[in-house]
């Protein structure tokens, strides 16, 4: 059977059997998705260019003596690729189990743990504490280290030192705030700072968290959110400004605990503003207004419907208009609103009211 792929030049290579024709310059993980040929990956992620550097991805090509990683290497016309072999599946267990070595293995408190890459890749090449015995293990983490924002906590210790947070601040977000400095298995995440007094160019948009494998990059305010399967997702829009990125408010107890993001959903594609990701904490203030308030005869705020509420204000126009006219009025309008929102506010002002006297919040 032979899978295409559109594209205008193609290579034909072999893949367990399969005859693939990719996209001349695709991956050999690019033309083996195509097919359905699963090859595990921890460094990879579909929107950063390949890393490489975890390992877990190595099949063999024919004609070449050593495993190749799949993720950045080239398909070529001819290629045989063998993805599933017992010397593969004891290459990827070990190159696991080095991985798990310096990785603390108490999963039941991390808020990760069934939600975990790590975690799912060592099941599925069987590993257990147990098949540790030959390495020097610490569960214990490593002192708090400082990061580029403090929205932000990192553990040293959890890290794989994937690169995907390097990778995803400079290529996505433009920034380069982070990088990998320090010697081989002690290399840590650092702010890239020229200057050791100079400010950090994080911003704070959480999307090395985002796309962290293993939780070595948490929210601060993280504790106590509850795991993974008692976790309820529920799709919306965020309602910051009119850009309508999609999200998924975390619901743990009927409380909103978290926000994560689809990144095959909305016009965002995963990615979030730091208003976005971590600014749900007004959700459940005590400070809400959760009805509309009138003055009473006292000068008083007091509850009452929106049926009174927009009555008096259209009576309010009303008399307005009739004694001053529509240039006494005007119209503030939000960010927080839709561009159809904020047309059609507009063209009620200008047109219902008269008035050509319309500001927005936004300054840009």
């Amino acid at each position: 059977m032979t899978t295409i792929i559109e594209t205008k030049k193609k290579v034909q290579l072999e893949i367990d059997g399969k005859t693939v024709l990719a996209p001349e310059g695709a991956t050999i993980l690019e033309a083996a998705r195509a097919v359905g040929v699963r090859i595990p990956t921890l460094c990879y992620h579909e929107a950063l260019s390949p890393i490489g550097s975890c390992r877990v991805c190595v099949v063999e090509v024919e004609g070449v003596d050593r495993p190749a990683t799949a993720c950045n290497t080239q398909a070529l016309d001819g290629m045989r690729v063998v993805t599933r072999s017992e010397r593969l599946f004891n290459l990827r267990r070990e190159v696991i189990r080095m991985i798990l070595a310096h990785h603390p293995l108490n999963c039941s408190p991390c808020p990760k743990n069934g939600d975990c890459e790590l975690q799912d890749i060592a099941y599925e090449y069987d590993l257990a504490p147990n098949d540790f015995g030959s390495y020097s293990i610490k569960t214990e983490e490593y002192p708090w280290k400082e990061f580029s924002t403090p929205i932000l906590d990192y553990h040293p210790r959890r890290c794989v030192l994937c690169g995907r947070c390097v990778k995803v601040c400079k290529e996505i977000r433009g920034l380069g705030a982070i990088t990998m400095a320090g010697p081989g298995a002690l290399a840590s995440i650092q702010p890239a700072l020229a200057d050791p007094e100079s400010p950090s160019r994080c911003v704070s948009c959480g999307e090395c968290m985002r796309v962290c494998p293993v939780n070595a990059i948490e929210e601060r305010m993280g504790g106590g959110k509850g795991k993974p399967w008692e976790t309820e997702k529920t799709a919306t829009t965020c309602a910051y400004c009119g850009v309508g990125c999609s999200l998924e408010l975390n619901v743990v107890n009927g409380k909103v605990v978290g926000v994560t993001t689809d990144d095959a959903a909305g016009v965002n594609k995963g990615r979030l503003c730091s208003k976005g990701r971590f600014g749900y904490a007004f959700i459940h203030s005590g400070e809400r207004l959760g009805k509309p308030l009138m003055r009473n005869e006292k000068g008083e705020l007091e509850e009452t419907t929106w049926t009174k509420a927009l009555t008096k204000v259209a009576r309010e126009f009303r008399r307005t208009l009739a004694e001053h006219g529509p240039d006494s009025i005007a119209g503030l309008s939000s960010a927080r609103c839709t561009n159809e929102e904020n047309y059609l506010f507009q063209r009620f002002i200008r047109q219902a009211i008269g008035s050509n006297n319309v500001d927005h919040c936004a300054r840009l």
